[in-house]
């Protein structure tokens, strides 16, 4: 789990970031979360917009992308802040 101070600077970090995933009409897949995992390990810090079709409730997204063992840094509006440490390429340091 992520401290306040955690979140709050990687919040800072990920407001330049474009959205780089969009999740529509089908939800969340499995295929969707294995793509966003790959992109964490290589970026480890990544938005994900939720497009207007989507019929999932963008909060029961961000709970199953935790329960995968992904970081929800920040809900905004239809925006996602997603972190995941990398194993490989690390390049952010917590405070």
């Amino acid at each position: 789990m992520l401290t306040g101070k955690q979140k709050s600077y990687l919040r800072s970090e990920a407001h330049h970031l474009q959205p780089i995933f969009q999740i529509g009409k089908g939800g969340l897949t499995q295929p969707i979360i294995k793509q966003i995992e790959e992109a964490l390990e290589a970026r480890e810090l990544i938005k994900v917009s939720i497009l207007q079709n989507c019929e999932e409730d963008k909060n029961d997204i961000a709970d199953r992308l935790q329960e995968a063992g992904i970081d929800v840094v920040q809900v905004i509006g239809k925006i996602l802040v997603l972190y995941k440490e990398s194993k490989e390429k690390k390049r952010i340091i917590l405070p």
